[in-house]
């Protein structure tokens, strides 16, 4: 049986950068703003340190293994039920979990949120290929990124205030919300933009011949290793910075969550110089490019730890250079990454994902070993992922020689 072809309603940009914007807000919203509130949950559900962070770790395994089923389902039955089901599951999750009374039932209602919010994740790098070339998609998609830069800048303050002001449920009441508002954009603005559905997507020998097809095809190797390794390095910091600034290096919770706030700030500055780049350079060079700010970012923070230089400053501000990098990397390597696969956009997507959260929980691992009550491990850690971020870039991505490249860097200067 053929794809069914299915009619699209058009969508304006401004609208596609809200739409990707609030999908893919829902990952940090729930993992940022909710951890103010962890010292608390333990505090008032009487629960050890290991079940407190299974309320976090569970949210993330879970994200990161959904990703693999949504991906065939939406290029099954298209982007907008999925979307409408995972969001609808996302909002009641959240509400469930703010209503919880016990470690365990919010430990299961976390993991469903994670569940969900795969489902706006995945299908949000979906629409960009449904709806573009990869040259002009990363540059819509930085867009979006621009706004998901603001968001996570936003996320421990607001997270923070909510857990003073009120308790531990408000951060999840808040996460209802967000979902609830997002939920009834999707329902408001996003008709179906899949090309043509696949009845085969989810069929076991379909499925497995499209991961087959998707995991083999050069470009999306390249492609999807660049968007892993920039993540793991960005993972280093998020899993590792609070016990290193805090603990390590003396550094106030206040100040702690505005240092990471002004990290993310950065990281919007490297998309806006992402969508400059690809005008001039298109989407290879582009990361070129990138991988410079990467690479400086990583080897001089590593650098400095080495030469004894153990100071707030001397990991903050090379992680501006690493963060400016990671905001040219992650949008061109999301498009670039499901280019080849207009018509299994979604599995590509999920495959990705799967990709990114698999380096982070790898991430996890190690440091949760190697934490030493030095600065070592986060700063080397961060070097080491530089080094793997520019040799993707400088070799894989630049071997590409697929034909839809060309096009898609010409697509990418013109539409600048």
């Amino acid at each position: 049986m053929l794809p069914v072809a299915l009619p699209r309603r058009p969508l304006s940009a401004a609208a596609v950068v809200v739409l990707l914007t609030l999908l893919l807000g829902v990952q940090p919203i729930a993992t940022d703003v909710y951890l103010p509130a962890l010292p608390t949950v333990q505090h008032e559900l009487g629960a050890g340190i290991a079940a407190t962070q299974l309320t976090l770790s569970a949210l993330v395994v879970c994200f990161g293994l959904a990703q693999l089923a949504w991906g065939p389902v939406a290029d099954r039955w298209g982007r907008r039920p999925v979307l409408l089901a995972g969001m609808a599951l996302y909002t009641a999750a959240s509400f469930a979990g703010a209503a919880a009374g016990e470690i365990e039932s919010l430990i299961a209602w976390r993991a469903l949120q994670g569940v969900a919010m795969a489902a706006a994740v995945t299908c949000a790098r979906s629409i960009v290929r449904d709806l573009y070339e990869p040259g002009e998609g990363a540059r819509v998609m930085s867009r979006a990124l621009s706004g998901l830069g603001v968001i996570a800048a936003l996320c421990p303050l607001v997270g923070g205030y909510l857990v003073e002001r009120f308790d531990w449920h408000a951060p999840l009441l808040a996460l209802g919300v967000f979902g609830a508002g997002t939920l009834a954009f999707v329902g408001w603005q996003y008709g179906e933009t899949v090309p043509a559905r696949d009845p085969k997507a989810t069929r076991p020998v379909q499925l497995a011949g499209n991961w087959r097809a998707v995991l083999g095809h050069p470009t999306f190797r390249a492609w999807a290793a660049l968007s892993a390794c920039t993540y793991g390095g960005l993972f280093f910091l998020l899993a590792g910075s609070s016990f290193v600034f805090i603990d390590v290096l003396g550094t106030s919770r206040v100040m702690f969550g505005a240092l990471l706030a002004s990290i993310s700030c950065v990281y919007v500055v490297g998309t806006i110089l992402c969508r400059r780049l690809l005008a001039r350079h298109g989407l290879r060079g582009a990361v070129k490019r990138g991988a410079w700010f990467t690479l400086a970012g990583g080897a001089s923070m590593a650098g400095l730890s080495l030469a004894g230089v153990h100071e707030v400053w001397a990991i903050v501000l090379p992680q501006y250079l690493y963060a400016i990098g990671h905001g040219v990397h992650q949008p061109c390597s999301q498009a670039g990454a499901i280019g080849p696969f207009p018509e299994k956009a979604g599995t590509a997507a999920s495959l990705s994902g799967f990709a990114m959260t698999l380096t982070a929980f790898a991430v996890g691992l190690w440091l949760g070993a190697r934490l030493d009550g030095t600065v070592y491990p986060l700063t080397l850690g961060i070097g080491f992922a530089s080094v793997t971020v520019a040799l993707v870039a400088w070799t894989l991505v630049q071997r590409d020689g697929e034909p839809h490249r060309e096009r898609a860097e010409s697509v990418g200067a013109r539409a600048a």
